[in-house]
Protein backbone atom coordinates (compact mmCIF):
# COMPACT_ATOMS: atom_id res chain seq x y z
CA UNK A 1 0.00 0.00 0.00
CA UNK A 2 1.48 3.33 -1.08
CA UNK A 3 1.51 6.10 1.53
CA UNK A 4 0.61 9.69 0.66
CA UNK A 5 4.19 10.86 1.25
CA UNK A 6 5.45 8.18 -1.16
CA UNK A 7 3.03 9.43 -3.80
CA UNK A 8 4.18 13.02 -3.29
CA UNK A 9 7.81 11.93 -3.68
CA UNK A 10 6.96 9.96 -6.83
CA UNK A 11 5.20 12.98 -8.36
CA UNK A 12 8.12 15.24 -7.43
CA UNK A 13 10.45 13.09 -9.56
CA UNK A 14 8.32 13.84 -12.63
CA UNK A 15 7.23 11.69 -15.55
CA UNK A 16 9.58 9.07 -16.93
CA UNK A 17 9.45 5.69 -18.65
CA UNK A 18 7.79 4.14 -15.59
CA UNK A 19 5.58 6.97 -14.32
CA UNK A 20 2.82 8.71 -16.29
CA UNK A 21 0.56 11.60 -15.16
CA UNK A 22 -3.07 11.88 -16.33
CA UNK A 23 -5.83 14.37 -15.54
CA UNK A 24 -9.35 12.98 -15.11
CA UNK A 25 -10.38 14.41 -18.48
CA UNK A 26 -7.48 12.58 -20.14
CA UNK A 27 -8.86 9.19 -19.07
CA UNK A 28 -12.03 8.85 -21.09
CA UNK A 29 -10.99 6.70 -24.02
CA UNK A 30 -10.43 2.93 -23.71
CA UNK A 31 -8.20 2.80 -26.77
CA UNK A 32 -5.83 5.47 -25.46
CA UNK A 33 -5.68 3.88 -22.01
CA UNK A 34 -5.08 0.47 -23.61
CA UNK A 35 -2.07 1.90 -25.44
CA UNK A 36 -0.60 3.25 -22.19
CA UNK A 37 -1.14 -0.07 -20.39
CA UNK A 38 0.29 -2.14 -23.26
CA UNK A 39 3.35 0.13 -23.46
CA UNK A 40 4.09 -0.35 -19.75
CA UNK A 41 3.49 -4.12 -19.91
CA UNK A 42 5.79 -4.39 -22.95
CA UNK A 43 8.49 -2.39 -21.19
CA UNK A 44 9.44 -2.63 -17.53
CA UNK A 45 6.04 -1.91 -16.04
CA UNK A 46 5.14 1.25 -14.15
CA UNK A 47 2.42 3.48 -12.75
CA UNK A 48 -0.23 5.78 -14.21
CA UNK A 49 -1.23 8.51 -11.75
CA UNK A 50 -4.75 9.74 -12.54
CA UNK A 51 -5.59 13.12 -11.03
CA UNK A 52 -2.17 14.68 -11.66
CA UNK A 53 -1.44 17.06 -14.55
CA UNK A 54 1.70 17.29 -16.70
CA UNK A 55 3.29 19.84 -14.37
CA UNK A 56 2.96 17.56 -11.35
CA UNK A 57 0.08 19.49 -9.80
CA UNK A 58 -2.46 17.30 -8.02
CA UNK A 59 -5.89 18.19 -9.40
CA UNK A 60 -7.65 15.29 -7.73
CA UNK A 61 -10.75 13.34 -8.71
CA UNK A 62 -14.41 13.50 -7.78
CA UNK A 63 -16.33 10.45 -6.55
CA UNK A 64 -17.99 10.28 -9.95
CA UNK A 65 -14.55 10.34 -11.62
CA UNK A 66 -13.38 7.48 -9.41
CA UNK A 67 -16.35 5.26 -10.28
CA UNK A 68 -16.08 5.99 -14.00
CA UNK A 69 -12.30 5.57 -14.19
CA UNK A 70 -12.24 2.33 -12.20
CA UNK A 71 -14.85 0.84 -14.54
CA UNK A 72 -12.81 2.02 -17.53
CA UNK A 73 -9.61 0.50 -16.11
CA UNK A 74 -11.28 -2.86 -15.56
CA UNK A 75 -12.92 -3.07 -18.98
CA UNK A 76 -9.79 -1.80 -20.79
CA UNK A 77 -7.43 -4.29 -19.12
CA UNK A 78 -9.77 -7.17 -19.90
CA UNK A 79 -11.24 -6.28 -23.29
CA UNK A 80 -8.83 -3.82 -24.96
CA UNK A 81 -5.38 -5.20 -24.20
CA UNK A 82 -4.30 -8.42 -25.89
CA UNK A 83 -3.47 -10.62 -24.04
CA UNK A 84 -5.40 -9.17 -21.12
CA UNK A 85 -3.52 -7.85 -18.09
CA UNK A 86 -4.26 -7.43 -14.38
CA UNK A 87 -3.33 -3.94 -13.18
CA UNK A 88 -3.74 -2.96 -9.54
CA UNK A 89 -5.34 0.29 -8.40
CA UNK A 90 -5.05 2.32 -5.21
CA UNK A 91 -6.98 5.43 -4.17
CA UNK A 92 -4.68 7.79 -2.28
CA UNK A 93 -5.63 11.14 -0.71
CA UNK A 94 -3.11 13.98 -0.64
CA UNK A 95 -4.25 17.29 0.87
CA UNK A 96 -7.91 16.32 0.44
CA UNK A 97 -7.36 15.51 -3.24
CA UNK A 98 -7.84 11.94 -4.40
CA UNK A 99 -5.48 10.28 -6.90
CA UNK A 100 -5.90 6.84 -8.50
CA UNK A 101 -2.58 4.99 -8.85
CA UNK A 102 -2.73 2.32 -11.57
CA UNK A 103 0.16 -0.14 -11.30
CA UNK A 104 0.87 -2.14 -14.46
CA UNK A 105 3.48 -4.90 -13.92
CA UNK A 106 5.94 -5.88 -16.61
CA UNK A 107 4.17 -8.48 -18.71
CA UNK A 108 5.11 -12.15 -18.77
CA UNK A 109 3.28 -12.78 -22.07
CA UNK A 110 4.82 -10.13 -24.31
CA UNK A 111 4.11 -8.64 -26.75
CA UNK A 112 0.92 -6.83 -25.73
CA UNK A 113 -1.24 -4.93 -28.21
CA UNK A 114 -4.29 -2.71 -28.03
CA UNK A 115 -7.61 -3.92 -29.42
CA UNK A 116 -6.61 -2.70 -32.89
CA UNK A 117 -3.52 -4.90 -32.92
CA UNK A 118 -1.00 -2.08 -32.40
CA UNK A 119 2.03 -2.90 -30.24
CA UNK A 120 3.30 -0.10 -27.96
CA UNK A 121 6.41 0.41 -25.84
CA UNK A 122 7.58 3.23 -23.62
CA UNK A 123 9.96 5.81 -25.09
CA UNK A 124 11.00 8.07 -22.26
CA UNK A 125 7.85 9.54 -20.73
CA UNK A 126 5.89 8.92 -23.93
CA UNK A 127 4.90 5.76 -25.79
CA UNK A 128 5.56 4.77 -29.38
CA UNK A 129 4.30 2.21 -31.87
CA UNK A 130 6.46 -0.82 -32.53
CA UNK A 131 6.81 -1.32 -36.26
CA UNK A 132 10.03 -3.26 -36.78
CA UNK A 133 9.90 -7.04 -36.99
CA UNK A 134 13.10 -7.38 -34.95
CA UNK A 135 11.67 -5.46 -32.01
CA UNK A 136 8.49 -7.54 -32.01
CA UNK A 137 10.64 -10.69 -32.16
CA UNK A 138 12.58 -9.49 -29.12
CA UNK A 139 9.33 -9.19 -27.18
CA UNK A 140 8.36 -12.72 -28.19
CA UNK A 141 11.85 -13.78 -27.08
CA UNK A 142 11.33 -12.25 -23.64
CA UNK A 143 8.28 -14.51 -23.21
CA UNK A 144 10.26 -17.57 -24.36
CA UNK A 145 7.99 -17.88 -27.40
CA UNK A 146 10.84 -17.55 -29.89
CA UNK A 147 14.63 -17.54 -29.62
CA UNK A 148 16.90 -15.75 -32.06
CA UNK A 149 19.36 -18.64 -32.22
CA UNK A 150 16.65 -21.01 -33.51
CA UNK A 151 15.50 -18.77 -36.37
CA UNK A 152 16.55 -20.07 -39.84
CA UNK A 153 19.10 -17.94 -41.68
CA UNK A 154 17.85 -17.32 -45.19
CA UNK A 155 20.24 -18.34 -47.97
CA UNK A 156 22.21 -20.83 -45.89
CA UNK A 157 22.49 -24.60 -46.32
CA UNK A 158 24.50 -27.51 -44.85
CA UNK A 159 27.22 -26.54 -47.35
CA UNK A 160 27.95 -23.52 -45.13
CA UNK A 161 29.13 -25.76 -42.28
CA UNK A 162 32.89 -25.98 -41.69
CA UNK A 163 33.08 -29.76 -42.08
CA UNK A 164 36.54 -30.15 -40.54
CA UNK A 165 35.42 -28.30 -37.40
CA UNK A 166 32.14 -30.19 -37.21
CA UNK A 167 33.81 -33.58 -37.77
CA UNK A 168 36.23 -32.90 -34.90
CA UNK A 169 33.37 -31.80 -32.65
CA UNK A 170 31.26 -34.83 -33.52
CA UNK A 171 34.06 -37.35 -32.98
CA UNK A 172 35.01 -35.80 -29.65
CA UNK A 173 31.51 -35.63 -28.21
CA UNK A 174 29.71 -38.55 -29.85
CA UNK A 175 32.59 -40.99 -29.95
CA UNK A 176 32.49 -41.98 -33.64
CA UNK A 177 33.40 -40.46 -37.00
CA UNK A 178 30.70 -38.32 -38.59
CA UNK A 179 30.54 -40.37 -41.80
CA UNK A 180 30.15 -43.64 -39.85
CA UNK A 181 27.25 -42.19 -37.87
CA UNK A 182 25.54 -40.98 -41.06
CA UNK A 183 25.97 -44.38 -42.73
CA UNK A 184 24.68 -46.23 -39.71
CA UNK A 185 21.62 -43.99 -39.31
CA UNK A 186 21.10 -43.88 -43.09
CA UNK A 187 20.33 -40.17 -43.06
CA UNK A 188 21.84 -37.24 -44.98
CA UNK A 189 24.01 -34.64 -43.29
CA UNK A 190 21.24 -32.03 -43.40
CA UNK A 191 18.90 -34.32 -41.47
CA UNK A 192 21.54 -34.83 -38.78
CA UNK A 193 21.86 -31.05 -38.41
CA UNK A 194 18.07 -30.82 -38.00
CA UNK A 195 18.15 -33.61 -35.41
CA UNK A 196 20.82 -31.74 -33.43
CA UNK A 197 18.84 -28.48 -33.56
CA UNK A 198 21.35 -26.71 -35.81
CA UNK A 199 19.12 -26.39 -38.86
CA UNK A 200 15.50 -26.08 -39.80
CA UNK A 201 14.57 -27.72 -43.05
CA UNK A 202 17.14 -26.93 -45.72
CA UNK A 203 18.59 -23.91 -43.89
CA UNK A 204 20.92 -23.54 -40.95
CA UNK A 205 19.51 -21.74 -37.97
CA UNK A 206 21.54 -18.99 -36.31
CA UNK A 207 23.03 -21.42 -33.78
CA UNK A 208 24.29 -23.71 -36.54
CA UNK A 209 25.76 -20.78 -38.46
CA UNK A 210 27.48 -19.11 -35.50
CA UNK A 211 28.77 -22.32 -33.93
CA UNK A 212 29.97 -24.22 -36.98
CA UNK A 213 29.66 -21.90 -39.99
CA UNK A 214 32.60 -21.67 -42.35
CA UNK A 215 32.06 -17.92 -42.77
CA UNK A 216 29.18 -16.72 -40.56
CA UNK A 217 29.76 -13.06 -41.39
CA UNK A 218 28.88 -13.70 -45.04
CA UNK A 219 25.27 -14.04 -43.90
CA UNK A 220 25.41 -11.96 -40.70
CA UNK A 221 28.06 -9.29 -41.35
CA UNK A 222 27.22 -7.32 -38.19
CA UNK A 223 28.13 -10.22 -35.90
CA UNK A 224 31.79 -9.37 -35.39
CA UNK A 225 33.82 -8.20 -32.41
CA UNK A 226 35.23 -4.72 -32.95
CA UNK A 227 38.31 -4.40 -30.79
CA UNK A 228 39.97 -1.01 -30.24
CA UNK A 229 42.77 -0.06 -27.86
CA UNK A 230 42.52 3.73 -27.48
CA UNK A 231 45.11 6.27 -26.52
CA UNK A 232 43.52 8.04 -23.56
CA UNK A 233 40.05 7.56 -22.12
CA UNK A 234 37.68 9.07 -24.70
CA UNK A 235 35.62 6.65 -26.84
CA UNK A 236 35.15 9.46 -29.37
CA UNK A 237 38.90 9.84 -29.78
CA UNK A 238 40.56 8.99 -33.09
CA UNK A 239 43.94 7.93 -31.70
CA UNK A 240 44.46 4.26 -30.95
CA UNK A 241 47.21 1.74 -30.40
CA UNK A 242 45.48 -1.24 -31.96
CA UNK A 243 42.25 -1.89 -33.86
CA UNK A 244 40.91 -5.12 -35.30
CA UNK A 245 37.64 -6.69 -36.47
CA UNK A 246 37.48 -10.22 -35.08
CA UNK A 247 35.26 -12.60 -37.01
CA UNK A 248 34.61 -16.29 -37.64
CA UNK A 249 32.53 -18.72 -35.60
CA UNK A 250 31.92 -18.15 -31.89
CA UNK A 251 34.91 -20.19 -30.72
CA UNK A 252 37.14 -18.36 -33.23
CA UNK A 253 35.92 -14.98 -32.01
CA UNK A 254 36.42 -16.07 -28.40
CA UNK A 255 40.07 -16.98 -28.98
CA UNK A 256 40.72 -13.87 -31.07
CA UNK A 257 39.12 -11.59 -28.46
CA UNK A 258 41.19 -13.08 -25.63
CA UNK A 259 44.30 -12.66 -27.79
CA UNK A 260 43.41 -9.02 -28.54
CA UNK A 261 42.95 -8.28 -24.83
CA UNK A 262 46.08 -10.02 -23.62
CA UNK A 263 48.35 -8.39 -26.20
CA UNK A 264 47.03 -4.92 -25.36
CA UNK A 265 47.09 -5.21 -21.57
CA UNK A 266 50.14 -4.91 -19.40
CA UNK A 267 51.88 -7.50 -17.26
CA UNK A 268 52.76 -6.80 -13.64
CA UNK A 269 56.08 -8.15 -12.41
CA UNK A 270 55.17 -8.24 -8.74
CA UNK A 271 57.31 -10.79 -6.88
CA UNK A 272 58.22 -12.65 -10.06
CA UNK A 273 61.80 -13.04 -11.19
CA UNK A 274 63.46 -10.62 -13.60
CA UNK A 275 63.26 -12.98 -16.56
CA UNK A 276 59.58 -13.91 -16.13
CA UNK A 277 56.77 -12.22 -18.01
CA UNK A 278 54.73 -11.31 -14.93
CA UNK A 279 50.99 -11.54 -14.34
CA UNK A 280 48.40 -9.94 -16.60
CA UNK A 281 47.08 -6.76 -14.97
CA UNK A 282 43.54 -8.22 -15.12
CA UNK A 283 43.20 -11.89 -14.13
CA UNK A 284 42.83 -14.00 -17.25
CA UNK A 285 40.03 -16.01 -15.60
CA UNK A 286 37.89 -12.88 -15.34
CA UNK A 287 38.50 -11.94 -18.98
CA UNK A 288 37.59 -15.45 -20.13
CA UNK A 289 34.31 -15.46 -18.19
CA UNK A 290 33.32 -11.99 -19.41
CA UNK A 291 34.14 -12.67 -23.06
CA UNK A 292 32.11 -15.89 -23.02
CA UNK A 293 29.22 -14.05 -21.36
CA UNK A 294 29.46 -11.30 -23.98
CA UNK A 295 29.37 -13.71 -26.93
CA UNK A 296 26.65 -16.06 -25.69
CA UNK A 297 24.12 -13.83 -23.98
CA UNK A 298 23.76 -10.96 -26.43
CA UNK A 299 20.48 -10.16 -28.16
CA UNK A 300 20.90 -11.75 -31.59
CA UNK A 301 17.78 -9.99 -32.88
CA UNK A 302 19.84 -6.76 -32.81
CA UNK A 303 22.00 -6.39 -35.92
CA UNK A 304 25.05 -4.82 -34.28
CA UNK A 305 28.61 -5.88 -33.40
CA UNK A 306 30.12 -6.64 -30.04
CA UNK A 307 32.66 -4.02 -28.94
CA UNK A 308 35.78 -4.47 -26.84
CA UNK A 309 37.34 -1.11 -25.92
CA UNK A 310 40.59 -0.72 -24.01
CA UNK A 311 41.23 2.71 -22.51
CA UNK A 312 44.07 3.90 -20.31
CA UNK A 313 41.85 3.68 -17.22
CA UNK A 314 39.37 0.90 -18.04
CA UNK A 315 38.27 -1.96 -20.28
CA UNK A 316 34.72 -2.14 -21.65
CA UNK A 317 33.07 -5.24 -23.10
CA UNK A 318 29.82 -4.19 -24.76
CA UNK A 319 27.05 -6.55 -25.89
CA UNK A 320 23.95 -5.61 -27.91
CA UNK A 321 20.86 -6.06 -25.75
CA UNK A 322 20.13 -4.90 -22.20
CA UNK A 323 19.28 -7.50 -19.58
CA UNK A 324 16.27 -9.63 -20.59
CA UNK A 325 13.00 -10.22 -18.74
CA UNK A 326 13.11 -9.26 -15.06
CA UNK A 327 16.87 -9.61 -14.63
CA UNK A 328 18.64 -6.77 -12.86
CA UNK A 329 22.28 -6.05 -12.08
CA UNK A 330 21.55 -6.97 -8.46
CA UNK A 331 20.09 -10.31 -9.60
CA UNK A 332 23.11 -11.34 -11.63
CA UNK A 333 25.49 -10.21 -8.89
CA UNK A 334 23.61 -12.72 -6.71
CA UNK A 335 23.94 -15.55 -9.24
CA UNK A 336 20.52 -15.27 -10.93
CA UNK A 337 20.67 -15.92 -14.68
CA UNK A 338 18.46 -16.33 -17.73
CA UNK A 339 19.58 -18.11 -20.89
CA UNK A 340 18.62 -15.89 -23.80
CA UNK A 341 20.01 -18.19 -26.51
CA UNK A 342 19.43 -21.75 -25.27
CA UNK A 343 20.50 -23.56 -28.45
CA UNK A 344 23.84 -21.76 -28.63
CA UNK A 345 24.34 -22.16 -24.87
CA UNK A 346 23.74 -25.93 -25.03
CA UNK A 347 26.59 -26.36 -27.53
CA UNK A 348 28.81 -23.75 -25.89
CA UNK A 349 29.35 -26.01 -22.89
CA UNK A 350 31.30 -28.24 -25.31
CA UNK A 351 32.86 -25.58 -27.55
CA UNK A 352 33.84 -22.84 -25.06
CA UNK A 353 34.95 -22.58 -21.41
CA UNK A 354 31.29 -22.23 -20.40
CA UNK A 355 29.57 -24.25 -17.68
CA UNK A 356 26.00 -23.11 -18.27
CA UNK A 357 25.08 -22.91 -14.58
CA UNK A 358 24.89 -19.13 -14.19
CA UNK A 359 28.08 -18.64 -12.18
CA UNK A 360 30.31 -16.92 -14.77
CA UNK A 361 29.65 -13.39 -13.52
CA UNK A 362 30.18 -14.54 -9.93
CA UNK A 363 33.61 -15.94 -10.86
CA UNK A 364 34.49 -12.73 -12.70
CA UNK A 365 33.47 -10.69 -9.64
CA UNK A 366 35.54 -12.92 -7.38
CA UNK A 367 38.60 -12.31 -9.58
CA UNK A 368 37.87 -8.59 -10.10
CA UNK A 369 35.73 -7.24 -7.21
CA UNK A 370 35.75 -3.74 -8.73
CA UNK A 371 34.02 -4.99 -11.90
CA UNK A 372 31.18 -2.66 -12.93
CA UNK A 373 28.09 -3.98 -14.72
CA UNK A 374 25.58 -1.78 -16.54
CA UNK A 375 22.34 -2.59 -18.34
CA UNK A 376 21.58 0.42 -20.55
CA UNK A 377 17.89 0.30 -21.47
CA UNK A 378 17.94 3.44 -23.63
CA UNK A 379 20.81 2.25 -25.85
CA UNK A 380 19.86 -1.44 -25.46
CA UNK A 381 23.34 -2.48 -24.35
CA UNK A 382 24.95 -4.52 -21.59
CA UNK A 383 28.38 -3.30 -20.50
CA UNK A 384 31.02 -4.97 -18.34
CA UNK A 385 33.54 -2.35 -17.24
CA UNK A 386 36.87 -3.26 -15.63
CA UNK A 387 38.91 -0.45 -14.06
CA UNK A 388 42.56 -0.89 -14.94
CA UNK A 389 44.87 -1.34 -12.01
CA UNK A 390 47.79 0.31 -13.71
CA UNK A 391 48.02 2.93 -16.49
Amino acid sequence: MMEAKELVALIARGENSRTQFKRSQDVTNARSLAGEMAALANSKGGKILVGVDDTGSINGLSREDVRRINQLISSTATDCVRPSINPETENIIVDDRLVIVITVPEGISKPYADNEGVFWVKSGADKRRVTSREEIQRMFQSSNLVHADEVPVKGTSPDDIDLDRFRAFFKKHYGEPLEDALDQAEIPFGQLLNNLGLARGEELNLAGLMLFGRNPQRHRPAFVVKGVSFLGNDPAGDRYRDSQDLDGCLSCMYRATISFLTRNLKHVQGDKGFNTEGDLEVPLAALEELVVNMLLHRDYFVSAPWRVFIFDDRIELISPGSLPNNLTIENIRSGVSTIRNPRIASFATRELPYRGIGTGILRALAAVPELELESDLERNLFIARIPRRIC
